[in-house]
């Protein structure tokens, strides 16, 4: 039997988002009703585990679940056998006590009850689009690995599926608020003893790939969405572990606020994501009609036609959880996709006049030298200022260094002091003096940038910015700040270019 690589176990993630975190504590509470009323608390703390968990590498998050994945997979194989040799529930202690969510007149099935139920059941099968999506992230040969876990995917699922619905049928088990059927149907086959506290935290920390599965797969998305330049570029980057860092950290923001929204309540959250699948499987279906309309080759209508028909399927399933659960939370969706849709094409449109000012895809003129001038602003002498006139003297035809003085006595004695030790220094470089009467620092120094380029046209004017990057964090917060205020003021109003100069300083050993 071929076994599983890591790379392969990512494939085995449902796809539930922040609902997979509420369902996690569905099964926590079912098994400790208590907890009910903190499940909200208790998912937000399970989204900053996740989160801290993907933050090391999508491979490392499969190795922390894969041990609960296989102990709930053969949990439930071992519920569904014992239930099937037993004509009635051991125990329905778990279910006690508790409110069924069924109203009392509810003997008929009609014709939007099926439509529900159908639309309930396509979103149980949603995940198994995850190998498909995660066909890179096999190892060589890459299409076969997937096409044996997909296979192996299904029969797992549909075995668990039919096997769970015999038994809720045998037992004649009902929804009731505050405990998950599987919670019931643990209870009735195996009884309220140690065996189903086990299935409830295997189911648990199984959920917790549900969630998990979007931690994986939504980074790559901003990443691709990144490249053809539909979000911000900073999604296309990866951090140290090979991680889209900067998806991983928006998810978990986004949850948290559907999860604050929806007061953790799974039937809030799961249409939303039932709806938001749906449509994307459906577009999805529908480009693959056009696909292989476009390409005609062998056998394409019968693959066309098969497209088509997940097609309809999906978006019946979309129409009828949309319309069904409007106004319990679906509305929110109606409204967030074109909304995400324009803010995309808004994105899109700026990164294309950026490409067209810059000049993308064109082949520039030949570079040329021009004359240039590099202003140094200081306000004493140390190691910080040799280090930013070397710097300067290196980039620029002419250094000259800036200082600005305020009217009051303290200050003028302090610039007088400076320019008898500059004079003393004599470092060949002018010291220029910049009087501001409002006490500011940033616009003298714009408004003595602005002069010199206007000054001499075709002079590139570059303000060198000297300043201290300590050893240690937290000394950053002693920083005045002086840097990024003179910073500001010179982006905001002059061309020149600015450069800010580091100079670490390190702690020294004790002697």
């Amino acid at each position: 039997m071929q076994t599983l690589d890591v790379d392969d176990r990512v494939a085995w993630h449902l796809d539930l988002g922040p609902a997979g975190a509420q369902l996690q504590l569905a099964a926590l509470t079912s098994a400790f009703p208590a907890m009910y009323g903190d499940r909200l608390w208790l998912c937000l703390v399970v989204l900053v585990l996740i989160t801290a968990v993907n933050l090391r590498g999508i491979v490392e998050s499969a190795r922390v679940f894969i041990v609960p994945t296989a102990v709930f997979v053969v949990s439930i194989l071992i519920l569904i056998g014992v239930g099937l040799f037993r004509s009635a529930p051991v125990s329905t202690e778990a279910a006690a006590g508790h409110a069924s969510v069924l109203s009392d007149n509810a003997t008929t099935v009609g014709a939007l009850l099926l439509l529900k139920a159908f639309a309930s059941g396509c979103s149980a099968l949603t995940g198994v689009e995850a190998i498909a999506n995660a066909v890179p992230s096999f190892r060589v040969p890459r299409v076969k690995r997937a096409q044996r876990a997909e296979v192996a995917l299904g029969a797992v699922l549909g075995v668990m599926l039919i096997g769970l619905s015999v038994l809720i049928s045998r037992f004649h088990l009902q929804p009731v608020e505050g405990v998950t059927v599987l919670a019931q149907l643990a209870d009735a086959s195996l009884g309220h003893n140690w065996a189903f506290y086990v299935i409830q935290f295997a189911t648990m920390i199984l959920l917790a790939l549900s969630a998990n599965t979007s931690f994986g797969g939504l980074p790559v998305l901003l990443k691709l969405l990144a490249r053809d330049n539909y979000l911000p570029h900073v999604f296309a980057l990866k951090a140290d572990r090979q991680v889209h860092r900067h998806g991983v950290l928006a998810l978990p923001l986004v949850s948290a606020a559907l999860l604050v929204f929806s007061g953790g309540d799974t039937n809030t959250l799961v249409p939303l994501f039932a709806i938001g699948v749906f449509v994307g499987f459906t577009i999805a279906q529908v480009g693959m009609v056009v696909h292989w309309r476009g390409e005609r080759g062998r056998g394409w209508r019968g693959k066309a036609l098969l497209n088509g028909f997940g097609g309809l399927l999906t978006g019946v399933s979309a129409v009828v959880v949309t319309a069904i659960k409007f106004e319990e939370g679906a509305w929110l969706i109606v409204i967030a996709l074109p909304l995400l849709v324009a803010a995309f094409t808004a994105v899109h449109r700026a990164y294309a006049r950026i490409g067209e000012r810059l000049g993308l895809g064109r082949i520039p003129e030949h570079p040329h030298r021009d004359r240039s001038v590099v202003i140094v602003p200081v306000s004493n002498l140390s190691r910080l200022t040799v280090e930013a006139l070397n710097a300067a003297a290196s980039l620029g035809d002419e250094v000259c260094a800036v200082t600005v003085c305020h009217p009051d006595p303290e200050d003028r004695a302090q610039l007088y002091a400076l320019e008898r030790d500059w004079a003393r220094w004599d470092p060949g470089v002018p010291l220029i003096r910049l009087t501001s009467e409002r006490r500011t620092l940033g616009r003298p120094i714009a408004a003595y940038v602005g002069e010199t380029a206007a000054a001499e046209p075709g002079t590139r004017v570059t303000v060198l910015i000297p300043e201290v990057e300590p050893d240690r964090l937290w000394q950053r917060l002693l920083q005045n700040q002086r840097g990024a205020v003179v910073a500001h003021a010179v982006r905001k109003d002059t061309d020149a270019v600015i450069c800010r100069l580091r100079f670490r300083i390190l702690d020294q050993p004790a002697v």
